[in-house]
């Protein structure tokens, strides 16, 4: 696994949303798209947040008004990221120690190029081992 990278295995459909959003046009792109997290980026692709599921916790629990409160409120700004040269088990390290299900991909030039999720190492690790049982 050490000679896989996060290139060969990442997302590069991206749901992104601007920090001016508000969370209910956010969270209304996640359920129609089945995703778990949506991308903060600026007008030139930078990133400026991720919005996850967990947010949402938050949201319902301060009880603002999600037709008027802007993603920027909730998101985590905090983000780790990954190249897409990076070895997937490093990523998925970082991953587990932290307790992240996303991790955005970043380019220098690109900006957010990607996303690497667990649902992407499970897919990736489904097709190289042999089931357990077997």
């Amino acid at each position: 696994m050490d000679d896989v990278f996060v290139g060969q295995l990442m997302s590069t459909t991206l749901y992104t949303v601007s920090p001016t959003t508000v969370v209910e046009e956010a969270a209304q792109m996640m359920l129609a798209n089945d995703i778990g997290s949506v991308i903060v980026v600026d007008s030139d692709n930078r990133l400026q947040g991720i919005l996850t599921t967990t947010d949402f916790v938050r949201v319902v629990a301060e009880r603002r008004p999600k037709d008027e409160t802007p993603v920027k409120t909730y998101m985590s700004t905090d983000v780790i990221t990954a190249s897409a040269q990076d070895s997937i088990r490093d990523t998925a390290d970082v991953m587990i120690e932290h307790g992240f299900h996303h991790v955005p991909v970043v380019d220098d030039v690109e900006g957010v190029i990607g996303m690497i999720s667990t649902t992407d190492l499970a897919a990736y690790l489904s097709h190289i081992q042999t089931p357990s049982p077997s």
